[in-house]
This record gives C-alpha cells, sequence and structure tokens, in this order.
C-alpha cells in the first residue's frame, strides 16, 4: 500500500506561482506512475496532470498546457506540480494519487492510492 500526502497549497493572486509536493511512503514508489487531480466546490474531481514511473511520459489536461510542470524524485519519494500564471479558475482542492500500473496517464479509473488533498486558491 502507498500512503500519500500533499503539501504546498495556499493563497495567491492571479497570475502567481505555487509548487505543490505529495510526499509517498512505501519502498516501490519509483513503480508507481503519479497524477494529480483537482476539485472545485460542486465539480466533479478532474484530471490535471500525470507523469509515468520513470518520468518518460507526461500528460496535462487542455486548461494547465504551457503553465503547469509535473516532475518527480524518486530518490526522496515525491512529485511536484509546480503552477505558474495561475488564475482564479484553478482554485480547488489539488490531489495526489499514484497508479500501480505505472502509466500516469489521465484515466481517472487507473489510480489506486489517492492523498487527502490540498487547498490552492486564486484571488482576481
Amino acid at each position: 500500500q502507498v500512503q500519500l500526502v500533499e503539501s504546498g497549497g495556499g493563497l495567491v493572486q492571479a497570475g502567481g506561482s505555487l509548487r505543490l509536493s505529495c510526499a509517498a511512503s512505501g519502498r516501490t514508489f519509483s513503480s508507481y506512475g503519479m497524477g494529480w487531480f483537482r476539485q472545485a466546490p460542486g465539480k466533479e474531481r478532474e484530471f490535471v496532470a500525470g507523469i509515468s514511473r520513470g518520468g518518460g511520459s507526461t500528460y496535462y489536461t487542455d486548461s494547465v498546457k504551457g503553465r503547469f510542470t509535473i516532475s518527480r524524485d524518486n530518490a526522496k519519494n515525491t512529485v511536484y506540480l509546480q503552477m505558474n500564471s495561475l488564475k482564479p479558475e484553478d482554485t480547488a482542492v489539488y490531489y495526489c494519487a499514484a497508479d500501480y500500473l505505472g502509466l500516469g496517464n489521465g484515466r481517472e479509473s487507473g489510480y489506486d492510492y489517492w492523498g487527502q488533498g490540498t487547498q490552492v486558491t486564486v484571488s482576481s
């Protein structure tokens, strides 16, 4: 099993930046694909970004392409989401998730473990 803990959320002005971190337990972290999802009040959870087990493939939802970057450091059991040029529409609770199959793509049903989330609020 894998336990995931997100951090780095907060309040930021539109146009600003934040870096989210997801710290994972387990000795097989490098075998998992990793992804970030978000959920705004009254809306369904949506895929944001993902990365394959080796980091060779990354995936982004269209609304964040060119602004967000996902990366991982397997030696530190950590995945990151660098968020630049933030918009009010990015306001949501952001969740980290682990994919046993290792793909790290946008298929939500492929993720097996989830963190508790961290709040990101972007003011206008």
